[in-house]
């Protein structure tokens, strides 16, 4: 059996559905990871406008002990400030083993555009192979793949993490989106 990588999972809320879907199929059916998310009870949500106080509960109570990431990129996802927010906090290195989180994204069947500061960490047009952190594939239909994509991710914490593109300017709100 695979390692199972405790994944932090990114997403819209408009997507819910989808995401509990992805969850309860590789998380509860095929044990490929162990979730964590924001919102996981209602307790979780984080009331506040001042940004980095959000960042460091973020960083603090959800991402800290996770090692992947996975931002579930639906229709509007790349227009949400909580998702740049969490990308952020999960490209910032851990302070208990000062690498960031591995980053893969996940194309839900409503995907329209990468979210910016995903993007950034993409491998970009006329760069040279293998000179970017995060990844991303289109909705896993087996197990098999999932697992490959995550540990894959997983690994380029350390063997990539000098790549990391997290620029200090975050979304103060959301992006318009049609």
């Amino acid at each position: 059996m695979a390692i199972r990588h405790k994944c932090f999972i990114s997403y819209h809320h408009a997507d819910q559905q989808a995401v509990d879907d992805f969850v309860k199929t590789f998380d509860h059916h095929h044990d490929m990871f162990i979730v964590r998310q924001l919102g996981e009870m209602p307790e979780d949500i984080i009331n506040s406008n001042d940004t980095d106080y959000v960042m460091r509960r973020i960083r603090e109570d959800y991402i800290r002990d996770s090692t992947v990431t996975l931002v579930m990129m639906g229709k509007c996802t790349w227009a949400r400030r909580y998702v740049d927010w969490e990308i952020q906090a999960s490209l910032r290195p851990a302070p208990n083993t000062s690498l960031p989180n591995g980053l893969l994204g996940i194309k839900l069947p409503t995907f329209t555009k990468f979210p910016e500061r995903f993007d950034l960490n993409l491998l970009q047009p006329n760069a040279a192979k293998n000179t970017n952190y995060a990844g991303y594939i289109d909705h896993p239909t087996s197990a098999d793949r999932l697992a490959i994509a995550i540990d894959w991710a997983f690994a380029r914490r350390s063997t990539h993490k000098e790549l990391v593109n997290n620029p200090r300017e975050r979304f103060s709100n959301n992006r318009q989106c049609p």
